[in-house]
């Protein structure tokens, strides 16, 4: 973590970003103009960076703690959809004034999750700005292991992630709910207006925490090593990166709302679904920062996919299949088959 300007910047990178314990992963790491890292042997970097902007990607007045937690899940997130092991990882950070307070919640949440990877902290840099936070995470893979986008066949099953009582679509519940409270109008105002507030109190408590403390899936990435043909985090919503698997592999795909024991009414909460089916498949298809793994796998390798899951304490709920038809479809409760455009979160849309 570079401190180029003023020795406040490194006094202030020492307070909350230099830790005393043995680096495990890097041979080099905070203090240097670059860091060091010794990946195992035989094995490829996989490498990802992500940034949240506050008033983007998060609310000002947000936990920091919580703020920490997210700003390096959701970059091992896409160490999990590529089925890497966590090395390490770079934080920039661009902070209107320095709260030592605000520091120390934000390094606690950041460190706590690092720590339970085995990723760690190896460099970065800090200015004075609109609040801005850039992680590059650095991970681990053998080579011809990494799972890609590309790597999808006709007939796969399509899958997604989730943990038991969590579903797709809870963390745009919770974000719904936080702007209606703040005034605003999201999309499903009209139906949350009609919730008691103790039921929008509940639902927020139910949800918030797959808005604000998302899981990276890991373990389940590593996992499906072997077993999973494709692969992608879901952070933009499920029909835009199911997308990105459908155009890197050439192939189309049908998504199922319920299809006996399957279907994506099955990936979604309990809590969402006291909205009404229709509205909980809506906000599990279009919703965004799940940080769930979308993955393809070959039907007969169904068993394989359960057993790591459960593993792994997650469902993996199968939600459709990979067709040779290009477009994406939707066969709705009802049987009726719909096309979806498979488009994701655009920042500058």
């Amino acid at each position: 973590m570079s401190a180029s300007s003023s020795s406040g910047e490194f006094a202030l990178i020492d307070r909350h970003f230099r830790r005393p314990s043995p680096l495990r992963h890097a041979t080099v790491g905070i203090g240097d103009d670059c860091a060091l890292l010794a990946p195992l042997p035989d094995e490829q970097l996989a490498i990802s960076t992500d940034m949240l902007v506050a008033g983007r990607h998060f609310f000002e007045d947000v936990d920091p703690a919580a703020l920490g937690h997210k700003a390096l899940a959701v970059n091992l997130s896409d160490l999990a959809a590529c089925g890497a092991q966590p090395l390490g990882a770079t934080l920039a950070i661009a902070l209107p004034a320095v709260d030592d307070a605000w520091l120390e919640a934000f390094a606690s949440g950041l460190f706590a999750l690092a720590d339970a990877h085995g990723c760690e902290l190896v460099g970065g840099d800090t200015t004075r700005g609109p609040l801005t936070l850039s992680l590059t995470v650095f991970g681990s893979v053998p080579p011809g292991s990494a799972h890609l986008r590309s790597g999808a066949s006709a007939g796969d099953d399509i899958y997604a992630s989730h943990a038991p009582l969590q579903g797709l679509g809870d963390a745009r519940l919770a974000l719904q709910l936080q702007q209606l409270a703040r005034g605003d109008t999201p999309p499903a105002a009209a139906i949350l207006q009609t919730l008691e507030p103790r039921m929008r109190h509940h639902l927020l408590h139910m949800t918030r925490v797959r808005l604000e403390l998302p899981q990276p899936r890991i373990a389940l990435g590593l996992a499906l090593r072997g077993i999973a043909s494709a692969c992608a985090d879901l952070s933009d919503g499920l029909t835009g990166d199911l997308g990105h698997i459908m155009q890197a592999s050439g192939l189309g795909a049908t998504l199922q709302a319920l299809d006996g024991a399957d279907g994506l009414l099955h990936a979604c909460s309990p809590a969402l679904r006291t909205l009404g089916n229709d509205v909980a498949l809506q906000m599990a298809l279009a919703g965004g920062d799940d940080y769930e793994l979308v993955f393809t796998a070959p039907r007969d390798r169904r068993d394989a996919v359960a057993a790591a899951a459960a593993r792994c304490g997650l469902c993996a709920s199968r939600i459709g299949r990979m067709e040779t038809d290009a477009g994406l479809r939707f066969v709705d409760l009802g049987g009726r088959q719909h096309s979806l455009a498979a488009r994701a979160f655009d920042h500058f849309g």
